[in-house]
Parts: C-alpha cells; sequence; structure tokens
C-alpha cells in the first residue's frame, strides 16, 4: 500500500514538478485557455449586469424598432462563417500546407473586417440617432451604456483578433510558423466568435 501511494506521489510530481505540461498540451495553448476563461468570465458578468438591468427597468427599447436587424444578422454569418474558415487554416497547417493555411487565414481576417465594418456603420447610426453613455432617444439611459460597453468590448476583441491573425498569417507567409501558433489563434477567434453568439442572442433578439 505505501509502495503504491509512493509511486502515485512521483508520477504527480513528474507531472507538475516542470518541464512538461501537466494537462498534455503546450504551454502556450494551456495559457490561451486561461485567458479565454478569465476573458469569457468578464462577458459573462456584462451580459448578467445587462440582463439585471433590463429586468428592473420598467420599459425596454424594442430592439427591431433600433437597430437594422438584416445588418446585424449580416455581421453575425460574416464572423461565424469566418469560423469555419479559421479551422480550415488549423487543417491546413497542421497538414504542413503553409500556403493554403496562409489563404484561410486572409479569408479570415476579412470576415473579421467586414464584421468590424459593419459595427463601426452601426455605431455610426446609433450615434446619429443620439445615443449617448449617458442619455438616448428611447428613454432608457442605461440601454445605450450596454450598447457601447458590450458590442464595444467585442469589438475590440474581434480587432486584436484580425491583428493577431495578420501577424500569424505574415509569419506564414514567411515560413516562420507553426502548427501551434496557427491553432492558438484559432482558439482565440472561436472565442471571439462564441461570445458574439451570445452577445446576439441575449442583446439583439431577446
Amino acid at each position: 500500500m505505501d509502495a503504491t501511494l509512493a509511486e502515485q506521489q512521483r508520477v504527480l510530481a513528474s507531472d507538475w514538478g516542470g518541464g512538461k505540461s501537466p494537462f498534455g498540451t503546450s504551454w502556450s495553448k494551456f495559457m490561451m485557455w486561461i485567458f479565454i476563461i478569465s476573458d469569457a468570465l468578464t462577458f459573462a458578468g456584462f451580459l448578467i449586469a445587462y440582463g439585471f438591468v433590463r429586468g428592473i427597468s420598467q420599459k425596454w427599447p424594442k430592439q427591431t424598432e433600433v437597430f437594422n436587424m438584416v445588418l446585424i444578422t449580416f455581421m453575425t454569418f460574416a464572423l461565424i462563417s469566418s469560423s469555419a474558415v479559421m479551422a480550415m487554416a488549423v487543417g491546413a497547417a497542421r497538414a504542413r500546407q503553409p500556403k493554403l493555411a496562409v489563404r484561410f487565414l486572409a479569408l479570415t481576417i476579412a470576415g473579421g473586417l467586414i464584421f468590424l465594418g459593419c459595427q463601426a456603420y452601426e455605431w455610426s447610426h446609433f450615434i446619429r440617432e443620439g445615443a449617448r453613455l449617458t442619455h438616448n432617444p428611447w428613454g432608457v439611459p442605461q440601454f445605450a451604456a450596454a450598447f457601447f460597453v458590450i458590442t464595444g468590448f467585442h469589438g475590440f476583441h474581434v480587432f486584436s483578433g484580425v491583428t493577431i491573425l495578420a501577424i500569424v498569417a505574415l509569419r506564414a507567409a514567411m515560413g516562420k510558423y507553426s502548427a501551434d501558433g496557427v491553432e492558438n489563434a484559432g482558439l482565440y477567434w472561436h472565442f471571439v466568435d462564441v461570445v458574439w453568439v451570445f452577445v446576439f442572442a441575449f442583446f439583439y433578439l431577446l
């Protein structure tokens, strides 16, 4: 019994004693997952706060009367499609096909830029209508504040993701890339897309 316990302790020490990942994955991927989890909690806090404020408000503006839902749907389609293309880029990188990976990364970047362009148009229209952080024409001040904070925070993540993907694509074009690097960028991009699904559902649909 003591020998078995000693062996278990030895194995545990070898796993967590440094030099290798205890979860059988690269250090960079492990840290990316830590970042994603922490960032997901931040987004969850924003959406929970939004739900609370909306719940205690007597009257909340109807999204269909404020937003261009056709534009929002197109934005969502562009971002979700880019996530599928990103998965293809990871597959190409794993298959050691850097040129194909660069093409898919370029398409992913294009999807992100389309999303950002649509969001910039939506923000400019929203501002022209009179929306500000402290007030808006639709009666509930918190409505515009929630819109700017939640969509702005997500838009910053999309912009960061596009920048990261551009760097990864450039390195891949130069032959200075790793499959893990492309996959880590893909993890971040998929996270950004999943978060938008929740923002789209909770803020624009419900």
